[in-house]
């Protein structure tokens, strides 16, 4: 893969479809359907799943590609491959929280190398460089001229005193019993692959999901939290979380900095 034509590709993409997305947001109204999952999709998935999927099928199109909208591709199996999940967040964008994104990855043997990870309605552009390393871009986010971009690092832990982020809408007792292990100075909560970024900025220290995921909800966010020096990894064994799994489901996972003493 081409770094240097895949992330101006990945980028550009994501405002787009984040355009899309907005368009249908500041609508004075929407429909919400139910998948076969019961999850709620609405318009604003399904076209920002169509502009992203015709990009990338005409700029990479021998490269294998995953959408969560696209059940055939579901049935697809690959270790190389670009996965999307268009509108990461549809609970929050339903009830206009903004806690939503646009999610783009490039997964290479199985392990997420490059990713684009943006929140429309925040403003906040997170990617991941040519080179490997993850920013956040700021300013105003024109579609063929990169902004002023921050470079992400996470944070140095204090293991008795560490910020923790977890979902807003997947909270649960698990959750909370699993947190209450760790010396804790503060909690926030965070909607969709934003809690990714959140660590990578060094926001927070420590991201536990125990819930059920797919691939496409975490690979972005895996690639910018992998380039900002972080780690995405399964909550049994601590081994790295792996991509191009049977089904694209994923196990309960942790999501840190460095220096975590995880439990």
């Amino acid at each position: 893969m081409d770094f240097q034509t895949l992330i101006p590709t990945l980028r550009r993409l994501a405002l787009e479809a984040g355009d899309r997305i907005m368009d249908i947001y500041d609508s004075p109204d929407f429909d919400v359907r139910a998948k076969s999952d019961d999850s709620p999709v609405t318009a604003a998935d399904e076209a920002a799943d169509a502009l992203i999927s015709e990009g990338l099928r005409a700029a990479f199109p021998d490269v294998t590609l995953i959408t969560e909208e696209q059940a055939d591709s579901h049935a697809l199996t690959a270790s190389t491959f670009l996965i999307v999940d268009p509108l990461d967040g549809t609970k929050e964008f339903v009830q206009r929280r903004g806690d939503f994104t646009v999610n783009i990855a490039y997964v290479e043997n199985g392990v997420p190398v490059r990713g684009v990870v943006f929140a429309p309605a925040k403003g906040r552009l997170f990617y991941t460089q040519a080179d490997g390393t993850s920013v956040e871009e700021m300013g105003p986010l024109h579609k063929d001229i990169v902004g002023d971009v921050t470079p992400l690092k996470v944070s140095t832990p204090d293991n008795a005193a560490l910020m923790v982020v977890a979902s807003k809408s997947h909270r649960d007792q698990a959750t909370d019993d699993y947190i209450a292990k760790y010396g804790v100075r503060d909690m926030t909560s965070a909607g969709s692959s934003l809690k990714f970024c959140l660590v990578a900025t060094g926001e927070a220290d420590l991201y536990p999901r125990l819930g059920r995921t797919m691939e496409w909800d975490t690979a972005a966010g895996d690639a910018v939290l992998r380039g900002a020096g972080g780690h995405v990894v399964r909550f049994d064994d601590h081994t790295p979380l792996a991509y191009g799994k049977e089904g694209w489901d994923n196990p309960f996972f942790i999501a840190h900095a460095p220096g975590v003493e995880l439990k």
